[in-house]
């Protein structure tokens, strides 16, 4: 300050008798922190905060992916008998995200673990078969770009 300006890390470094790395690390740790809705730019309707990543939101693209796959597995599904289609949503947690075992599916419609064992091999057959298995495959061809 008594040359009128903030003095340099050489300078500093010098005076106090510590390596330049020493005075660089110390002034980056003092460094006043910065408020994330401090305004930025001429208008003055940009904060700071507004130029910091969000990595838990989820971007739109990927929510306007996810609510078209949504729609096109629920398309593909209501071609199941309605006790297939249940069978499924519950042993892979379709819509609630939480997969029961046959155990509990079978509890559910009263019958045994083998039977809901059969029923989903059923539904899952169907689901496999080209006219439908096609109509996935193309969606995500387009969806995400690259060749199945």
């Amino acid at each position: 300050q008594e040359n009128g300006r903030e003095p340099a890390a050489e300078e500093i470094a010098a005076e106090m008798m510590l390596s330049v790395e020493k005075v660089r690390s110390i002034l980056k740790i003092a460094q006043e922190p910065i408020s994330l809705q401090t305004p930025i730019g001429d208008e003055g309707d940009t904060s700071f905060g507004d130029f910091i990543e969000d990595k838990k939101a989820v971007s739109p693209a990927n929510a306007s992916a996810y609510t078209m796959l949504k729609e096109e597995m629920d398309k593909i599904l209501n071609t199941l008998t309605e006790r297939e289609k249940r069978v499924l949503r519950l042993r892979f947690g379709i819509g609630d995200g939480y997969p029961r075992t046959l155990e509990e599916v079978g509890s559910i419609f009263n019958v045994t673990r083998e039977r809901v064992r059969q029923i989903e091999a059923k539904a899952l057959r169907k689901l496999r078969h080209p006219i439908r298995s096609r109509r996935l495959k193309n969606f995500l061809e387009t969806a995400f770009g690259q060749e199945m």
